[in-house]
């Protein structure tokens, strides 16, 4: 953002010619930071959708995800890059200062302090097999880093469905339900008839070769005929824990909604029986 257009809008909410709800609109689609020829930085995604912008790794070389971590840490108390190799984060842990590696989910954080929860509800994430830990793995630390609580259920296929059925429990504490599985991709649908919340379905590429690289369960998925099931990208963990992410935080919106509504209500009340 140009100082020159900051320095007007700010003479504007001082005049009250601009109020400072509106204020806030115009600064939500402002701010970004260019690193070098590479990257431009989106420093105001969080006000605008609630979640940081994110790095994701493959295909940019080491040197430009320092740089862009390095930009990043100075507006943001959490910075994650995903999809980070080993071996390649072998080379950044030495250029940036305090970077941890979540090594199953391949995610690397800079994060002030560890994070605590900041929101009501429960994230459960399911896996149908341990071969589909990495994506669980990368939904389970995504939520995590942004704030949710985060329960676990790994290896309850339905190959073995008492396994499932022996922790229903952990499906009826959940308030949003990620499902991760490759082969056939059944156990959303199996999930889904259990659960009184959302389910989002991750396809894997886990499977033989006519699970086509994560297809067959991405179709199986998709025709599920148990209803309040969405469906993200093959092994995509990531999207599906900002959608579910989304889901919780719309959750809280709408209680603070009717809270407010409710106080307004009040006091309308209120200053009618003064009157009276």
């Amino acid at each position: 953002m140009k100082s020159e257009d900051l320095k007007q809008l700010l003479t504007a909410i001082s005049t009250g010619d601009v109020t400072p709800e509106s204020a806030l609109e115009k600064l939500k689609n402002f701010d970004f930071e260019n690193v070098e020829n590479f990257a431009k930085i989106d420093h105001h995604r969080n006000i605008r959708t609630g979640f940081p912008e994110v790095i994701w790794g493959p295909g940019k070389k080491p040197e430009q995800i320092v740089k862009i971590m390095e930009v990043m840490r100075k507006n943001n108390p959490v910075v994650m890059a995903t999809r980070i190799e080993p071996e390649i984060y072998e080379e950044l842990q030495d250029k940036i200062p305090g970077l941890y590696y979540y090594r199953d989910a391949k995610i690397c954080a800079i994060i002030s302090d560890f994070p605590t929860p900041k929101h009501q509800g429960i994230i459960t994430i399911v896996s149908a097999g341990t071969a589909d830990l990495k994506v669980g793995e990368e939904a389970a630390v995504t939520a995590t880093l942004c704030g949710f609580s985060v329960k676990r259920l790994w290896d309850v296929g339905v190959a073995g469905i008492h396994r499932l059925l022996s922790n229903k429990h952990l499906i009826a504490e959940a308030d949003v339900l990620i499902v991760v599985a490759g082969m056939e991709g059944a156990l959303p649908s199996v999930v889904a008839g259990l659960a009184d919340c959302p389910v989002i379905a991750v396809p894997t590429s886990v499977g033989y070769g006519a699970n086509f690289d994560g297809l067959a369960p991405l179709l199986t998925m998709l025709n599920s005929c148990a209803p309040g099931i969405g469906v993200v990208n093959i092994d995509n963990g990531f999207g599906a824990a900002i959608l579910a992410g989304q889901i919780i935080r719309t959750g809280e919106k709408l209680v603070n909604r009717r809270s407010q509504e409710s106080g307004v209500r009040s006091q309308e009340g209120t200053r009618r029986s003064f009157k009276v």
